[in-house]
């Protein structure tokens, strides 16, 4: 079967990876930590995309990192196929790599000294860490991080699945970034949006 090029797909739908590319968020990502059920972390992938993360960190210490990189059947609604991943296997390492990069590191998890998520600028550089469904976030990790933070509760129940408190942390991410312009200007640049093009191109 013949690959689809930047040349052989239509034009509606070269305008539409192309707008999907340049509101692509460098500058925001997260951070899985040994989160083992498959559909939680489709679930947090496919609010990763929604909101314009390109690149997600899988950090496994203890449970086995998940496969990614077989896209053959998937369907185009998959997130799986249009974001980049980086593995890694010690939390120190992948804390350091994150810091090198400018990012502030956030861990979801119950704390007194928690701050909600709403006191987190989202306007900088930042990576958010959610925990295995069981444990949480390590303690290892909230640690290492710069601030541990909450998400409002009103009920009864302490906390949220782990892919629902993606979402809600991750959009309100984007509602920050939307405020302070960050989608206006492509954040790849003009030549990363032309790779990922050719690259999204063939999927």
């Amino acid at each position: 079967m013949r690959k689809h090029t930047i040349d052989t797909i239509t034009d509606r739908r070269r305008q539409r990876l192309e707008t999907v590319l340049r509101r692509r968020q460098t500058d925001l990502t997260i951070v899985i930590e040994n989160v083992w059920d498959p559909h939680n972390v489709s679930a947090i992938l496919r609010s990763a995309d929604a909101v314009g993360i390109q690149k997600v960190h899988l950090l496994y210490t203890i449970e086995k990192a998940p496969n990614l990189k077989r896209h053959g059947k998937q369907s185009s609604a998959s997130a799986k196929k249009w974001l980049d991943f980086q593995v890694h296997d010690n939390t120190e390492a992948c804390f350091a790599a994150l810091r090198e990069d400018g990012f502030r590191v956030y861990a979801s998890h119950l704390s007194r000294e928690a701050i909600t998520l709403h006191e987190i600028n989202f306007a900088e550089k930042t990576a958010l860490v959610l925990g295995n469904e069981s444990r949480g976030v390590s303690d290892e990790a909230c640690a290492l991080s710069d601030g541990i933070y909450v998400i409002p509760m009103m009920g009864m129940v302490e906390s949220l699945n782990v892919s629902v408190a993606a979402a809600v942390s991750l959009y309100e991410a984007l509602r920050q970034r939307n405020a302070a312009g960050l989608y206006d200007a492509p954040q790849l640049g003009e030549s990363g949006v032309r790779d990922k093009l050719i690259e999204w191109a063939s999927l």
